[in-house]
């Protein structure tokens, strides 16, 4: 009886065995990585992104992990020592690879990104700008990441890009849904427009309304599953340090025979000493200019604080009469659309008004007293109330102000009622708004979703039943064998 009681629970537990269902079981998702340098006209700075392996509709749903600036100034102004490009962006490199884990970093797609600078640079100087680039990714290969490549990228991808961040990380694309879920497309996305200003070069880019659009001047692309058309173009020269440069040069050619030129944007009491040679490095200064006398002279520039003559010399700048009486024309005879719609601005403009309190919801009129206000403060009044600031900076906010308030007002075409739609914001979230992450965002449509890694293993609800039923067949095999 005891033979048979152990031989049939056996057998029981054989058969229960053979009916539990095996089958696939998909684990979590793995985090992949990517990391871009920025390398801007005047600073270069490098940011680390992840996102899950399993991406929403070919896009990575991507987070910022890692921000750094590179010390020194950006990469275009090693055009006489090339290696130290590549050396610039050691430090931050060691500081990426502390935050990916080692199994995952020869996995890392890594790019640089060069913006308008090396733009500048290239019209100059070709061979200096190959070099450098070579130095850069000479580097960066020394690193355990999948280096993709350094190039310079066109004004509109740097546009383009700055307005897919700036609406991902608003969650324009797409949303986390706690009801579903997962994540989805918000049924009335809320598209809004970027405005870039940086060191050499501006950017515009939104979602015009109406049919009638010149798409001559648009970027397509499709991002979770839906195609977008925006406008976008890129001003190169008109950056806020080429800007101060062609400002001073225009000041200075109307005074050729001088040595003392009066400067109506810096603060009175400020001087500033410079040669014209310092206006041939620069293909937006033009240094073969007739207007400028021949030879390597020393002009100074003596602040006076003139707000409203600060205001007039900036718009000698643009050539408005160019477009006429068009109202789809910013200046220099370029087409745009009107604007429509809120618009995020970022980089030099954020940072401009930020200095001088300017934020949101104030209205236009509280915005030009208080430039005007400051332009008119003495060189003694602003080193003693902000003695924080870098001095080479402080004497420049005037005509800095001045000249995003003309930017956005005469070549833009925002307008009192409009005004009250552009937000002045550095990042959203946790996340820096820049062209870096909407690059790195449009690259993970070329980054093949990783297949969910499977394993065999037991439904856990059969599994359970399965153990409680061998138990229970075991005791009653003790119990017979007992007895």
């Amino acid at each position: 009886t005891a033979i048979v009681g152990v031989l049939a629970a056996l057998s029981i537990i054989a058969l229960v065995l053979s009916l539990v269902k095996i089958e696939d079981v998909t684990l979590p998702p793995t985090v992949k990585y990517g990391m871009v340098f920025d390398a801007g006209s005047s600073h270069t700075s490098l940011f680390v992104y992840e996102w899950d392996s399993d991406k929403e509709n070919d896009t990575g749903v991507v987070s910022q992990t890692l921000s750094c600036d590179v010390q020194g100034q950006g990469i275009s102004s090693y055009a006489n020592d090339p290696p130290k490009a590549g050396d610039s962006l050691r430090e931050c490199l060691d500081k990426a690879l502390k935050v990916i884990p080692a199994a995952r970093q020869r996995d890392v797609p890594a790019y640089l990104g060069a913006t308008a600078g090396m733009r500048l640079l290239r019209e100059q100087n070709s061979s200096a700008t190959a070099q450098i680039l070579a130095e850069v990714a000479k580097t960066m290969r020394e690193y355990p990441v999948a280096f993709k490549g350094a190039r310079i990228l066109t004004g509109e991808e740097e546009g383009t890009y700055g307005w897919i961040t700036t609406n991902y990380l608003l969650d324009s694309f797409t949303k986390f849904s706690p009801k579903a879920h997962t994540w989805i497309h918000p049924e009335a996305p809320n598209i809004l427009g970027a405005l870039d200003l940086g060191g050499a070069s501006t950017q515009i880019s939104f979602r015009p309304e109406g049919s009638g659009i010149n798409w001559n001047e648009a970027s397509k692309f499709t991002l979770y599953g839906y195609n977008y058309n925006i406008y976008t173009h890129s001003y190169l020269c008109y950056g806020q340090d080429e800007m101060l440069k062609r400002l001073a040069k225009e000041l200075i050619v109307e005074s050729p025979s001088s040595t003392r030129v009066h400067h109506p944007c810096y603060p009175k009491g400020y001087n500033e000493t410079i040669s014209l040679s310092s206006f041939r490095t620069s293909p937006c200064t033009n240094g073969s200019d007739p207007r400028l006398a021949l030879g390597d002279r020393n002009v100074t520039l003596e602040g006076r604080g003139n707000a409203s003559g600060c205001l007039a010399a900036i718009k000698k700048l643009f050539n408005f009469s160019a477009c006429g009486q068009s109202q789809d024309c910013t200046f220099d005879g370029i087409y745009q659309p009107p604007v429509t719609g809120q618009f995020i601005a970022f980089s030099a403009f954020y940072y401009n008004f930020k200095f001088l309190n300017l934020t949101e919801g104030q209205s236009l009129a509280t915005v030009r007293e208080t430039i005007e206000h400051f332009c008119t403060r003495s060189w003694e009044d602003l080193s003693s109330s902000y003695p924080e600031e870098k001095p080479e900076r402080l004497p420049k906010y005037c005509a800095n102000a001045n000249y995003i308030l003309t930017l956005l007002l005469d070549a833009y075409k925002f307008n009192e009622t409009s005004w009250n739609n552009i937000f002045f914001q550095k990042k959203v979230g946790s996340a820096d708004v820049g062209w870096t992450l909407g690059y790195m965002l449009n690259l993970t449509n070329m980054i093949p979703a990783e297949a969910p890694v499977r394993v065999k293993g037991h439904v856990p609800s059969l599994w359970a039943a399965a153990v409680a039923f061998i138990i229970l067949t075991l005791a009653l095999g003790l119990a017979a064998l007992l007895l």
